[in-house]
This record gives C-alpha cells, structure tokens and sequence, in this order.
C-alpha cells in the first residue's frame, strides 16, 4: 500500500491483495461507514450500532489499523479508545499480472455494488417528494473507445473531487442546513458484443 498525492488530496493505493481483503468485508465496510459519518466512535459504540458484540468489533478495527484505514483518535477519558479515519482516500486497482489483487479487488467491486443497490432499494422505501428528481437509476448503453472512457472517468472524478473534499468524511464540522448523505456509486461494465459485433 502506498501513498501519493493527488492535488492537495491524498490517495491511499491499494496495491496489496491483503490490504484489498482486509477492506473487503462487509463487517468493515459497515465500521467504515459509521466512522466516516459519525466521526470518531470507540468500538463498543459500533458494535452497538451494529448489533455484534465489542469483540468483534474490536477486531475488526484493529484490521482496518493495520492496513492504514483507521487509527486512534484522541479519548475524552482514559477508558475509551475512539478510532478515526486515517486522512485521504483510497483508490484501488488490479494489476493483470497479480491474480491475487485482481480477484481481491473483484470482490471488493461487488460488495460496492451490493451495498449500492441496498442503499437504493432502503431509499426507495423512504424517500420522500422534496429529493425524488434528484434520485435514483440512470442507464446509458454508449459505444466509446478505451480513451474516451478514460476521458469520461477523469470527468467526472474532477466533479466529485471538490464536492467530496468540501465535507470530508470523519469530520463532524457543522454542515450547512439540509445537508444529508447521498451515495454516488457508478457502476462501469463492458459488454460482450452481440452476434453482429454490435
């Protein structure tokens, strides 16, 4: 794992297959999330939140330390010990000639995709009119060659990049009046040609 700097951002790489399967988990995921939402929170406060016991959690945040996504974060007391994102954000790719990064960052992309669609189906049972236009599934079926989907990634990471570094996660600074989370995932799949090479 390897850290660069992205403007002023920094970019964790993920190019270790352990560290990919140590994010890969949905128990992680779920600690993630609640760190990266409510902000420093001790492990027994997750379990709570999470319904699994502290011992578990525990462990799991201490995965998560040791591959850099977490780490302590200053205690109000000298029992508790709240863990915090680690600065920046992490970015993963599958190297052709390492299977084992490949097939950990497959599973990692579907567990991003499931927990998507969950998000999806759970808002769907709650939304409410005042968000509904902004909301929900877009499709486009579009013909692009390597470089113009490059070219389309790179636009719409320039989009996100100043939104995301606006309110980073972690943070509990106050956030202006009608702000709530919102979960962008773009999925991206090549499709196998038709009959016609269409």
């Amino acid at each position: 794992m390897s850290l660069e700097s992205v403007g002023e951002r920094r970019v964790r790489l993920l190019d270790n297959p352990m560290a990919i399967r140590a994010m890969a988990h949905p128990v992680r995921l779920d600690l993630l999330g609640i760190v990266g939402r409510d902000g420093p929170i001790t492990s027994a406060a997750a379990a709570r939140r999470l319904g699994i016991s502290q011992a578990l959690a525990s462990h799991h945040m201490r995965q998560l330390a040791k591959y850099g996504f977490v780490e302590p974060a200053e205690a109000t007391n000298s029992r508790d010990r709240p863990w915090r994102l680690t600065p920046g954000s992490s970015s993963w790719t599958a190297a052709p000639q390492d299977p084992q990064s490949a097939a950990a960052a497959d599973v990692l992309g579907r567990l991003f995709a499931e927990r998507a669609l969950a998000n999806l189906v759970a808002w769907q049972q709650r939304r409410d009119d005042d968000w509904r236009d902004l909301t929900g599934v877009s499709s486009n079926l579009i013909y692009l060659t390597r470089d113009e989907l490059a070219e389309l990634n790179d636009a719409i990471e320039a989009l996100l990049v100043p939104l995301v570094d606006r309110r980073k996660l972690g943070d509990n600074a106050p956030r202006p009046a009608g702000t709530v989370p919102v979960d962008l995932t773009f999925l991206v799949s090549v499709l196998e040609p038709t009959e016609s090479g269409n």
